[in-house]
């Protein structure tokens, strides 16, 4: 029987757009500050919990929708132990955003950060658990599944939509650039130093205004970076150990313990995902 504590992630290659968590007991599910570069929007099926985003707090309860904009800062944990349980929904920011145009909500075909962080309709929280037990179900057509997706999608968009689009400040141009060098280097070992040479910033300044701008100090946002590398090569198949080496970690055990720290999973766990976990395991006697 499968422990209730793990995580569970729902992917399929036909839908390389999405992918789905699973946790039915989240009170030892924690995370360190982190952000990923898709759009996500989560569901509380449980309990309650404590939801940091940027510079708010929110508690948060059975029923409510969360949602967070490609690379803004958060996490989510328990409070004190108590029992909690979550959906959460990872959406591919181009493919959304594309939506979105098509739907006439933006001007363009270009990603728009969303204002709201937190949302209560009860329409909108049971139409996303029956979309995600769609996606979950490992009975029903891949046909099925997009279309669960996209209507749900739709239906919170033009909901969203009526909101005034989130604005960030601006960061300058310095810091733009030290962020762009971080995320195409993010394998390599960079100095500080290193950063405050490109940057013009002494160390200080530095990390003080990176993390005002972009909610991590420059190597809290290298680590993340190397952590989101680290998963796409999972998705991709790729062996722990080598898809720890080619992310810039020194060692497996150094990735496992970082990955789990900013995922709340192991690579394990999140490098086979429930259509894998639902294959039948050949033996000797099922090969003959």
């Amino acid at each position: 029987m499968a422990d209730s504590r793990s995580p569970i992630f729902w992917r399929d290659t036909r839908m390389p757009h999405v992918e789905l968590r699973k946790i039915s007991d989240a009170r030892q599910v924690c995370y360190a500050p982190h952000s990923h570069p898709h759009w996500s929007l989560g569901a509380v099926t449980a309990g309650r919990s404590t939801f940091c985003y940027r510079n708010a707090t929110y508690q948060i309860t059975a029923g409510d929708l969360v949602m967070m904009n490609p690379h803004w800062v958060h996490a989510c944990n328990p409070i004190e132990n108590q029992p909690w349980a979550y959906l959460m929904l990872y959406i591919d920011t181009a493919w959304l955003s594309d939506l979105r145009y098509q739907l006439g909500l933006l001007d363009d075909s270009y990603w728009q950060d969303i204002a709201t962080a937190v949302i209560t309709q009860p329409a909108l929280y049971a139409g996303y658990c029956d979309m995600a037990a769609c996606l979950l179900d490992e009975q029903r057509a891949i046909g099925d599944k997009q279309t669960a997706l996209i209507a749900y999608l739709s239906s919170m968009m033009q909901t969203l939509a009526q909101e005034s689009p989130a604005t960030l400040p601006q960061a300058p141009g310095a810091l733009e650039h030290v962020a762009a060098y971080l995320r195409a280097n993010c394998a390599a070992d960079i100095s500080l130093e290193c950063l405050c040479q490109q940057s013009g910033y002494s160390a200080g300044h530095l990390i003080r205004a990176f993390k005002q701008h972009f909610g991590l100090t420059p190597h809290a946002y290298l680590i993340n970076q190397r952590v989101q590398m680290g998963q796409k090569a999972l998705k991709q198949g790729q062996p722990i150990v080598e898809a720890a080496l080619n992310a810039g970690f020194n060692d497996q055990p150094h990735f496992q313990r970082t990955f789990k720290r900013l995922v709340a999973a192991t690579p394990n766990q999140y490098r086979y995902p429930l259509l894998k976990q639902q294959q039948p395991v050949k033996t000797a006697e099922t090969v003959r």
